[in-house]
C-alpha cells in the first residue's frame, strides 16, 4: 500500500456533535453550522499549532458554497493558507476522505490532516426542475421588457416542477431501505433477528453514554449535550409494533423505522497523522496505526446496494494473511439492521467467499460478540457525511483499551454499491 519510504499512519481520535434526528434539536444549523464547532475543538487541542491540510465532506447537495471543506476552515477561523478540499462518497464519506489524507501525508511537508464530515438533513435546498432553471436563466438574459414578457409566454405550467434532494438511487429510483428490503429477503434475513439487532444496538448506546464512553468524544452543540437518539425504553415488544417502513404492500416487509438508522443532523471529526504529525496532539489521545483499507465496488443491481463491505472485508483479510478471530474488534456501519446480519451471513459463507470475494480460503466464524460494542448507527444516528468520522473515532477509542497489536475491521457499505473497511492496529 505504501513504499518503505512513506511513514506510517495513524488515526487519531476526534470529536463530534451529538446527533440528532431530523427536525429535531439540531435543526437550526446548517452544515457549515454544524461543522465549525468541531473544526474549532479539534484545533484548540494542538495548543498553538496548525494542522498541514483539511479533508471534509457532506452529502447532501448544497448551491451556496462550491468547496465546503474550505468554507468551514474559514468560518472557524483556521489561517487562510490552510489547504482544504471537498470529497464525497456517499455514507462512507468522512472515511474516505481518511484514506485521501493517509496517501498525501509524506512525514515532511504534510504530517497532520483534519478530516470529517457533516450532514444537516434539517436544511435541504429544494432546486428547480431542468426547464424551469433554462426558462430563468434565458429571463435574467432578455435586455429589454418586451423581450421579458414574450419569455413570459413561454413558459408552462408543467415546467414549474421543484426537486428535494432525495435518498433514491439514481440508477434504479429505488431507495437505500427499498435496495434492503430486497437483500434482506434473498438473504432470509428476519423481522426479528433485525429487531433483536436493532434493540441491542440502543442498549450498547444507552450504556456507552451511561459509562462515560462518549464524555470526550461529543462535544456539546447550544444545549444539546448529548445524543437525542438511543431510547432506553425500546423494547423487542414496542419494536415488533412497528409497521413495515419501505415495504408496504408485500405482507413480507421487515425494515421499520425501529430497526433502521434514522434522517439524522451532525458532524464529526477525526485526526490523520504521521508519528510526527501526532508529537502535535495531547498526550494521551486515542490513536490506531492505520496498517490497510479496501475500496470495493460491485454490481448493484446484481449484488444488492449495500453488499460491497462483505466482498472488501474477506478481500482486504485475505491480502494481510488473517482470519476473523484475529480481529478483536469490529465497527460495522449499521445503516439497517439488516444489512449487517446479510453482511455478516455472506462472511460466514464459503460459497460466497469462493464465487463472489474470490478467497479461497476459509476465514473462520464471524465473532459477533465484538461487534459494535458501544452501539452502531441504528442507535447513534447516521449523518451522512459525518458517519465515517464517527465510527473511526469511535473504533480507535474502543481500541484504545486493547493490547498493543490488537486488531479492529471498521466497514461502512454506501448508496451506488461501494464501501470501504479499514484494518486498524492498537498501539
Amino acid at each position: 500500500m505504501r513504499s518503505a519510504s512513506r511513514p506510517d499512519i495513524w488515526l487519531a481520535a476526534g470529536v463530534r456533535t451529538p446527533f440528532a434526528k431530523v427536525d429535531g434539536p439540531l435543526a437550526g444549523y446548517d452544515a457549515i453550522g454544524l461543522s465549525v464547532p468541531v473544526v474549532r475543538h479539534m484545533r484548540a487541542q494542538l495548543g498553538g499549532a496548525e494542522p498541514d491540510f483539511a479533508v471534509w465532506g457532506a452529502v447532501v447537495p448544497n448551491l451556496t458554497w462550491s468547496n465546503l471543506a474550505r468554507e468551514v476552515l474559514m468560518e472557524a477561523g483556521l489561517p487562510p493558507t490552510i489547504p482544504a478540499f471537498s470529497t464525497v462518497m456517499a455514507c462512507a464519506t468522512s472515511m474516505i476522505g481518511a484514506f485521501e489524507a493517509a496517501g498525501m501525508i509524506d512525514g515532511e511537508t504534510r504530517n497532520l490532516a483534519l478530516v470529517g464530515g457533516v450532514d444537516s438533513l434539517s436544511k435541504i435546498q429544494i432546486g428547480l426542475g431542468q426547464r424551469l432553471s433554462d426558462w430563468l436563466r434565458q429571463f435574467q438574459q432578455a435586455r429589454s421588457l418586451g423581450q421579458k414578457v414574450s419569455h413570459l409566454a413561454e413558459l408552462k405550467p408543467g415546467d414549474v416542477r421543484l426537486y428535494v434532494p432525495g435518498i433514491a438511487n439514481r440508477t434504479t429510483g429505488l431507495s437505500m431501505g427499498e435496495h434492503t428490503e430486497i437483500t434482506a429477503k434473498e438473504w432470509q434475513i428476519g423481522r426479528a433477528d433485525q429487531d433483536a439487532h436493532a434493540l441491542e444496538s440502543h442498549q450498547r448506546a444507552v450504556a456507552g453514554w451511561e459509562h462515560g464512553f462518549f464524555d470526550d468524544l461529543v462535544i456539546p452543540l447550544g444545549e444539546v449535550r448529548r445524543d437525542s437518539i438511543p431510547r432506553q425504553d425500546s423494547s423487542l415488544e414496542k419494536l415488533a409494533r412497528l409497521p413495515p417502513a419501505f415495504d408496504r404492500t408485500s405482507g413480507k416487509g421487515s425494515l421499520t423505522a425501529g430497526n433502521s438508522s434514522p434522517l439524522t443532523d451532525g458532524a464529526a471529526g477525526l485526526w490523520v497523522a504521521s508519528e510526527k504529525g501526532l508529537s502535535k496532539l495531547p498526550i494521551g489521545t486515542p490513536r490506531a496505526k492505520l496498517v490497510d483499507w479496501e475500496i470495493t465496488s460491485v454490481d448493484f443491481r446484481i449484488e444488492g446496494l449495500l453488499m460491497a463491505p462483505a466482498f472488501a472485508i474477506p478481500r482486504l483479510l485475505a491480502r494481510q494473511g488473517l482470519a476473523y478471530d484475529d480481529i478483536h474488534l469490529w465497527e460495522i456501519h449499521e445503516a439497517f439492521a439488516a444489512q449487517v446480519l446479510f453482511h455478516i451471513k455472506a462472511l460466514e459463507s464459503p460459497d460466497f467467499l469462493k464465487t463472489k470475494a474470490g478467497v479461497e480460503t476459509s476465514l473462520g466464524r464471524f465473532p459477533r460478540e465484538r461487534l459494535n460494542p458501544n452501539g452502531g448507527s441504528v442507535a447513534l444516528g447516521h449523518p451522512f457525511g459525518a458517519t465515517g468520522a464517527r465510527i473511526l473515532s469511535q473504533a480507535v477509542k474502543e481500541l484504545a483499551a486493547h493490547k498493543p497489536g490488537e486488531r479492529a475491521i471498521v466497514s461502512i457499505c454506501t448508496d451506488g454499491g461501494q464501501g470501504g473497511v479499514a484494518l486498524l492496529e492498537a498501539a
